[in-house]
């Protein structure tokens, strides 16, 4: 457990974190932390090995050619501390499919979890959904992640189904969250 000047530290320098969307200059950054992020959420739910053999050269030229080619309705907001990136939110809204937007992604640092800035990517991701239309949200959590499904249900998500995933070897599941009125989300 870090020493309270430290957790002091730490939380002075998450106030100065900005949540803003992210521009092809961020690809470095979101490799960096999607990579670090899920070493630290997914040991024991997948592989070793995948996890080991994630590349962040590879994921930052995934995250450049989808910031370049952002389709409409499509959202990436980073949360920026002092030091650089330490989170991100992505997801997607389309209008003609229906008015639930739904979020692919939501990951932290492990050090910046616990301290609200989880939340706030959920918040402002639903607020700059519903300025599109949006009237509900909708996102997939693999079963196991324990805290992730904490998480979103403290926020008001209800697990509404499951799906098996494939990929890393089979005999994953992962489950629905739902918020039927996306303003649950945007109110606080």
């Amino acid at each position: 457990m870090p020493a309270l000047g430290q957790v002091r530290n730490l939380m002075q320098r998450l106030a100065d974190t900005i949540i803003v969307p992210a521009g092809p200059g961020d690809a470095g950054g979101l490799a960096r932390v999607h990579v670090q992020s899920w070493r630290e959420t997914y040991p024991g739910l997948l592989p070793a090995s995948y996890l080991e053999r994630m590349n962040p050269a590879l994921y930052a030229r995934r995250w450049r050619q989808q910031l370049t080619r952002a389709r409409a309705g499509e959202l990436v907001m980073v949360a920026e501390g002092p030091d650089g990136l330490i989170g991100y939110c992505a997801g997607m809204f389309d209008a003609g499919a229906s008015l639930r937007a739904e979020i692919y992604t939501l990951y932290l640092l492990r050090e910046a979890q616990g301290f609200g800035l989880g939340r706030r990517l959920m918040e402002t991701a639903a607020r700059a959904f519903q300025g599109q239309g949006a009237e509900s949200l909708t996102l997939w959590v693999l079963k196991g992640n324990t805290r992730a499904q904490r998480f979103y249900s403290h926020l008001g998500g209800s697990t509404v189904a499951e799906r098996a995933v494939r990929g890393w070897g089979g005999g994953l599941t992962e489950l629905r969250f739902d918020w039927n009125d996306i303003s649950a989300l945007t109110k606080r």
